[in-house]
């Protein structure tokens, strides 16, 4: 990927603010940029890259504000489109918004930033915290003594600084996967699929070292084995600090984290799961004027979990009104602005069954077109359960900050379905 030059362009074409960073690509050519992209607009084929004499026009807009980068050679486009995007990342976490306003009003230290990031059409440092280190919001700032870069800058780990210290090392893992339903009027599943992702929250010190394995269940992009308990994972994605080589080979998840909260990885599995909560509703009309809703839901999990902060959403028509519920447990609230009921328990343990009773009012004349009943949304959520069946069955690390470093290793599993409570900690003391 490189870039000639990029241009922050108001809602008119107009330049707020350039950089040339090749020269090989003339700066008057951002004058047809939007002519061009009006042109496309009208006649329906705008895209996100356009062309006009040999010269290639990226943009993403942002509000009242067009991030138009220009180049002539070939590129890595999801490369240079996750740079741009990179890029009003940073300026947002500088200037709070990027806006025309703030553009005006921080342009100094904007072209300070364009510097840092690229250096010649080429990415070079686009992590916040490592720019905050020595460019800062009021403007740029040497330190006393002799100029030098952050150690992150020339270090391969440019996601963490050196010189981090905690009194006591800690490190919190949730893994939260949320599962998507589709369950047709006999209660058969017709589509499944778990959206999961692993949290994690660093408070070790130094450079420290950290690795983890799956259970044996655990499969990524591999072909079917005979195993039915087998969880293929799908679109996994990993955090840049994780070493990817090694995971390749070994199946190992060794890294060396950022700072503080950040997500390890995320992936997507579509092995059959049977649904947690079932949900069952019946509709009694009574001739024209009212009807009654019956509905039941049942855990269908082990005794000992708890499904919590329960959310059924039931659709109703549109004109019913004069709403009366019974209810056994949780509480019923009528949303005519959605034309919708919603049933909230704060919890529900395995195999518990509940019923909810809503009679609404109709209006006497029926419509000429029966309405469209869109579906039982459920929402809920179980801690010390992760749908997919994944495990980590051996975790440590070992911080490179004493002299005799210091290593911990707990063969837990550690699964959770609940961010606000830490589910995994490892913990020592360094010396």
């Amino acid at each position: 990927m490189a870039f000639s030059a990029i241009y922050f362009l108001d809602n008119k074409g107009q330049v707020l603010i350039s950089r040339n960073y090749r020269g090989d690509v003339e700066m008057s050519m951002i004058e047809n940029f939007m002519p061009l992209l009006l042109s496309k607009e009208e006649d329906g084929s705008l895209n996100p890259i356009l062309m006009q004499d040999k010269v290639y026009f990226l943009w993403i807009k942002y509000k009242n504000i067009y991030m138009v980068c220009t180049l002539k050679r070939n590129t890595n486009i999801s490369l240079s489109f996750s740079f741009l995007f990179k890029v009003k990342q940073i300026f947002i976490e500088y200037f709070g918004d990027l806006e025309q306003e703030s553009i005006q009003d921080n342009f100094i230290l904007m072209y300070e930033l364009l510097d840092e990031i690229m250096d010649f059409g080429y990415p070079q440092i686009t992590e916040t915290a490592i720019l905050q280190e020595y460019i800062t919001q009021e403007g740029y700032k040497l330190k006393q003594g002799a100029p030098r870069p952050p150690a992150a800058v020339t270090n391969a780990v440019s996601w963490r600084s050196e010189g981090i210290k905690y009194r006591k090392n800690e490190l919190f893992m949730d893994v939260i996967e949320s599962i998507n339903f589709l369950v047709n009027a006999r209660g058969c599943v017709v589509h499944c699929e778990i959206l999961g992702q692993i949290l994690m929250n660093c408070c070790l010190s130094g450079m420290p070292e950290v690795s983890l394995c799956f259970n044996d269940n655990a499969l990524f992009n591999q072909d079917q084995t005979e195993n039915v308990n087998v969880v293929d994972f799908e679109d996994v994605k990993f955090h840049s600090c994780v070493r990817l080589s090694r995971f390749e080979n070994e199946r190992v998840i060794s890294f060396i984290p950022p700072d503080k909260d950040f997500e390890l990885m995320s992936y997507r599995v579509t092995n059959r799961v049977r649904p947690f909560l079932v949900v069952e509703a019946a509709v009694q009309r009574y001739t024209h004027s009212r009807m009654e809703i019956t509905a039941k839901v049942k855990g269908q999990f082990k005794e000992r979990l708890t499904a919590t902060d329960v959310a059924i959403i039931i659709p109703v028509p549109n004109d019913a009104s004069s709403p009366k519920f019974s209810t056994a447990k949780g509480c019923v609230e009528w949303v005519p602005e959605d034309s919708a009921i919603i049933w909230s328990i704060n919890s529900i343990k395995g195999g518990k069954e509940f019923t909810m009773k809503a009679q609404l009012g109709l209006p006497s004349v029926e419509a000429e077109e029966p309405e469209a009943k869109p579906p039982i949304r459920v929402k809920f959520l179980i801690q010390y359960l992760a749908a997919s069946g994944l495990q980590i069955s051996k975790f440590g690390f070992k911080v490179r900050y004493c002299q005799a470093p210091l290593y911990a290793e707990d063969s837990t599993s550690f699964t959770r379905m609940q961010r606000e409570t830490k589910s995994a900690v490892v913990s020592n003391c360094v010396r």
